[in-house]
């Protein structure tokens, strides 16, 4: 999904520095940090700025690096 120019900015607005920092300016998070890192609820993993989705919880896996960690990524 792509978004228009308009609801990309709002989007953005929305966005904790952190979150700015990792999806605008290819920052990383701390390892054992992120609030996705121990999170193994059921569902579809999704970006945070265009709802575009991502990963499916079935391809998470625990890589011991801090970071969650995937075995594939969703293909549209």
């Amino acid at each position: 999904m792509v978004l228009g120019e308009n609801n990309k900015k709002e989007a953005l607005k929305k966005l904790t520095k952190e979150e700015y920092d990792v999806t605008q300016n290819a920052a990383t998070e701390y390892p054992f940090t992120g609030k996705y890192d121990d999170f193994y609820e059921k569902g579809i993993y999704v970006d945070v700025v265009s709802g575009e989705p991502l990963f499916s919880s079935q391809d998470k896996y625990d890589a011991g690096c801090g970071w969650p960690s995937f075995t594939s990524r969703l293909r549209n």
